[in-house]
């Protein structure tokens, strides 16, 4: 490499890292934001949840028996998905509750599901990094936090 190589591989390096650490910046608003944000809505309703250490809320109204998921199972949960401002995009409750692999879900339903065993009930409140992220999807705005009501109904 070249001296001429070395001077311009500086600023392309800053500028890298700049984007790196802004990138994260806005990762660790979008956390911050959705935290409150979920801490305030818990509150509103005056709810008491738990919550794990990527940022997972989570209130168990069931437990259900000692069966529980893993990444492996495959699983049947009745649920209703929504807002914080309590508006639902989705719910299963009209058809049959759907079977699906747990590994083939957003990280959020991933972590929270097997918290609950087989016949468990609870709510899951799920920051947007855990749900699509920046992503939009149909009926979900990008960076949204996510509230499901689940219904463990089996394990496989």
């Amino acid at each position: 490499m070249n001296l001429t190589n070395i001077r311009l591989l500086g600023p392309v390096l800053l500028l890298f890292s700049s984007f790196l650490m802004n990138s994260c910046k806005k990762d660790d608003d979008y956390a911050e934001r959705d935290d409150k944000s979920i801490r305030e809505y818990l509150e509103s309703k005056n709810l008491t949840a738990q919550k794990t250490e990527s940022g997972l809320y989570y209130i168990i109204t069931v437990p259900g028996n000692s069966e529980k998921p893993d990444l492996n199972s495959l699983v049947t949960v009745h649920y209703k998905g929504y807002f914080l401002d309590d508006s639902v995009f989705e719910s299963s409750y009209s058809g049959s509750p759907p079977t699906f692999p747990l590994a083939n879900v957003i990280a959020g339903w991933r972590e929270g599901i097997q918290l609950y065993g087989k016949g468990g009930k609870g709510t899951l409140l799920i920051p947007s990094n855990l749900a699509y992220g920046s992503t939009a999807r149909t009926g979900i705005p990008a960076n949204s936090v996510l509230i499901f009501d689940i219904n463990v109904i089996n394990i496989e």
